[in-house]
């Protein structure tokens, strides 16, 4: 299920379904703790009017979601014509302090007098552990509910706009000793009472509206977080203690959002009206998507959970450096810095970056092994480790002043660069095998070599700022006998590709001739050849060729016969990524016609929300996989920025 509306602080980021529930709760980092994380976690929000309750989820309600055009305020609106009631969310997680909030706007359709019951339930399985005891309690001194467990504290409360807070409350067991859910206690219009309950628990409270005919009223909910409970408290406080404070905390939420986006709405605003609205939402979404401590989660929907091993809540350094190469050109300097800081602090001892991090800083799971066959290496992708280094030579070159160069070129930048540098297969004089772009073969690949490259030369322009002369030669020339090992082994002139890649083993060299969307991108776009080479119009035009979909002038898949996420019986499902990467070369090569027909094509695919996924069905052009996935959200903006420039570079 994707996550129409994704909201965050940085510390705080809460994912809403497509029932306008709360279905991912992280705290205290993005991507990372998701206390609400599977099917029976979904924060149920119900009404009971005219002795009929219904929930939002139980397929009676019409619902539609947008965000706001300037700040990261959700919208959600759900409609119940059956019984006559309309519920509009304005939800937003707080930029200053770690609080959700959900301003429900409660509308009665109908020409008579009627009592709405609107009821709000939460459940938590705190700090993703294997065990589920927590504890919830009512704290009659502030009106509130307390769900808790360690460090991690949740407060729950609601009122009115006339400041009453909620009349009743239910407290107990779900999804163990025959309990479903305190939620299960709302559906006759009351609730028990509960004071206390600890084990896998839930919670659920009432807020009562009073409407005439075609008329309405607000209420307040919210949950306050923190890593103790008077931290917690205190946060509670400040809405439920000032007359004001929802609506001061909302204002000062849009204000920061507005000061945020400020480079990005500038820089949009002669784009059309719908380009314009994705363009600044994308940036959103990578902004939403940034902990803390500077890593770049990939995707916090965890829909995936529910047919695959794990989801997307890592920072990748690949999928990072991509996401940050949109701001940095848009003159970002906190998000980008603080990211290469979180890099540094991951880097291995030998100079390279492992598969993916948590947001925490320790080590993300990983299917890669030591051991390839006879060859024993490092389960990494190189590309990651090449790509941060050339996106830091990137953000240099923008801000000499604020990278600071000496603090990072010795424990960083060379580390890195010597890595690259030395890791070469001397039978072949390109980089050695390590996994793809797409993490699944363990080969030398061509997208890899060019970014080895381009890496290495920006290295040496770093070290050349920092007067290492001997350092800048030393991988100047390593990046001249890639570009010559490149042409001779991964280029096959006699069919005007660009191999996948190849392995070097045992006196052997195993081609791979995949048609990959990666390897034209790469050589391209980190000038292995040259845009305008007769090698590389020809990769583009085969490529289209092997990888367009089926029936379509656009959607690129990124490899021939790819199976990820493929339907057995559907041709393989193009990806935003790729299909961006061909509208990138013909904004570079001129061919703007072109390239602006695929964006346009890519802004249909847009939710309406505004969301992009990894991947569409071929057959549908429905989302499959994560949604949003940042890496498509950041080629959007990396496309739109190409066409306003001219000059990727």
């Amino acid at each position: 299920m994707a996550r129409p509306i994704t909201l965050s602080n940085g510390e705080l980021h809460v994912g809403i379904n497509n029932y306008g529930l709360v279905h991912d709760f992280y705290y205290p980092h993005v991507g990372f703790e998701n206390h609400s994380s599977g099917k029976d976690l979904r924060h149920k929000v119900g009404i009971w009017v005219d002795g009929r309750h219904s929930w939002l989820d139980d397929g009676n309600w019409q619902i539609i979601f947008r965000t706001s055009s300037h700040a990261l305020i959700g919208y959600t609106r759900a409609k119940n014509d059956q019984l006559g009631v309309i519920l509009e969310f304005d939800d937003f997680v707080d930029a200053e302090t770690n609080l959700f909030m959900r301003n429900i706007h409660v509308i009665n359709t109908w020409s008579e007098h009627r009592e709405i019951r609107v009821f709000m339930h939460q459940a938590f399985i705190i700090g993703d552990g294997a065990s589920n005891t927590s504890t919830a309690q009512y704290l009659p001194d502030s009106k509130a509910i307390v769900h808790y467990r360690g460090r991690r504290v949740f407060v729950i409360g609601g009122k009115d706009d006339s400041g009453n807070a909620f009349d009743q409350r239910s407290i107990g067991l779900f999804g163990i000793e025959g309990h479903e859910g305190t939620y299960k206690d709302a559906e006759d219009g009351e609730l028990a009472n509960g004071s206390v309950e600890h084990g896998r628990v839930d919670s659920t409270i009432r807020l009562v509206v009073q409407l005439d005919g075609h008329s309405s009223k607000r209420i307040h909910y919210w949950i306050a977080a923190g890593k103790t409970l008077r931290e917690a408290v205190n946060v509670h406080k400040t809405v439920f203690d000032d007359e004001f404070g929802f609506r001061k905390r909302q204002q000062k939420t849009v204000d920061w959002w507005h000061n945020w986006l400020k480079p990005v709405v500038e820089s949009s605003k002669n784009l059309p009206f719908v380009r314009r609205h994705l363009f600044i939402k994308s940036a959103m979404v990578i902004r939403s998507h940034i902990d803390k401590n500077g890593a770049i989660i990939a995707s916090t929907d965890t829909a995936m959970l529910n047919y695959s091993r794990d989801a997307y809540g890592y920072c990748w350094p690949r999928d990072g450096a991509y996401a940050l190469w949109p701001l940095i050109r848009l003159g970002y300097t906190k998000e980008p810095l603080n990211f290469f800081l979180f890099m540094l602090g991951s880097l291995h001892s030998s100079g390279y970056l492992m598969h993916k991090y948590r947001a925490d800083g320790a080590l993300g799971s990983s299917w890669h092994p030591y051991e390839h066959g006879s060859i024993i290496a490092p389960p990494i992708q190189t590309d990651e480790t090449a790509l941060v280094l050339f996106m830091y030579a990137q953000f240099y070159n923008m801000n000499p002043d604020v990278a600071v160069l000496p603090q990072f070129y010795g424990p960083f930048i060379k580390p890195m660069a010597d890595f690259l540098a030395s890791y070469i297969d001397e039978s072949i004089g390109l980089p050695k095998p390590s996994y793809d772009l797409w993490e699944e073969k363990f080969l030398t690949t061509t997208y890899t070599t060019a970014v080895t490259h381009a890496a290495l030369l920006a290295a040496a322009e770093l070290a050349e700022a920092m007067k290492d002369e001997g350092s800048a030669v030393r991988w100047r020339n390593a990046a001249s006998d890639i570009a010559t090992a490149a042409k001779k082994h991964l280029y096959l002139p006699e069919k005007n590709i660009a191999v996948k890649g190849l392995l070097a083993h045992d006196g052997q060299i195993d081609v791979d001739e995949t048609i990959d969307a990666s390897s034209f991108y790469g050589l391209f776009m980190f000038g292995l050849f040259p845009a305008k080479g007769d090698e590389l119009q020809s990769m583009c035009e085969q490529t289209n060729a092997a990888l367009r979909m089926p029936r379509s002038d656009f959607g690129i898949i990124r490899y021939e016969n790819d199976d990820y996420q493929r339907k057995s019986d559907s041709s393989p499902n193009p990806w935003i990524i790729s299909s961006l990467w061909e509208a990138q070369y013909n904004i570079e090569v001129g061919q703007t016609d072109r390239a602006m027909a695929i964006v346009e094509w890519v802004e249909g695919l847009a939710s309406e929300s505004g969301m992009y996924s990894e991947q569409i069905d071929p057959n549908t052009s429905e989302a499959v996989s994560v949604e949003p996935l940042v890496w498509s959200h950041a080629e959007y903006m990396a496309t739109i920025l190409d066409s306003l420039s001219g000059d990727p570079e």
